[in-house]
């Protein structure tokens, strides 16, 4: 369920990305504090894929994440990390070690691969969310109406409409 929830929050950016043209991927928005959507998707595959690269070893720093500007400025490069992530997400739950901090570990503790999926997860809706806003001043990119918003969210506002 974890997994699949994953990969329609995944699919719900590929299909955003893939309207967008690269200008407008990588064009500053003051609402983001001058940053780009490009910037805020890069931050939400790094995180996933500083996850996946650091499962084997069980010790996970996202601090530490590889911060790649390919993938802000390049919509294509971008979806295809997308399609490399989904492709290898699917991994039995162990534990792991999550550690904070730079040069000094500040924080070290006990975690699973689970419960970092879920973290990544909410994480990015949380990114979405922010992409959105910044979205909205352009009515002529289609955002979809759940994009950025967190499933509890929708479910609470289905049950106010019954």
């Amino acid at each position: 369920m974890l997994i699949a929830s994953i990969k329609e929050n995944f699919s719900e950016i590929i299909t955003l990305l893939s309207t967008l043209e690269n200008d407008q991927y990588t064009i500053c928005h003051p609402e983001l504090s001058n940053a780009t959507i490009g910037e805020h998707t890069r931050h939400i595959i790094e995180m996933y894929q500083s996850l996946l690269k650091n499962y084997e070893s069980g010790n996970l720093n996202y601090d530490k994440r590889e911060r790649n500007l390919s993938i802000q400025s390049d919509i294509e490069y971008a979806i295809n990390c997308i399609d490399l992530i989904l492709s290898e997400i699917d991994k039995p739950n162990k534990r792991l070690t999550l550690e904070q901090g730079l040069a000094n570990v500040k924080y070290r503790i006990s975690t699973n691969y689970e419960r970092e999926l879920l973290y990544n997860l909410e994480h990015s809706i949380h990114h979405q969310a922010l992409i959105k806003v910044a979205l909205l001043k352009h009515p002529s990119i289609q955002v979809c109406e759940n994009f950025g918003v967190a499933k509890s969210t929708i479910e609470y506002r289905n049950q106010c409409v019954q």
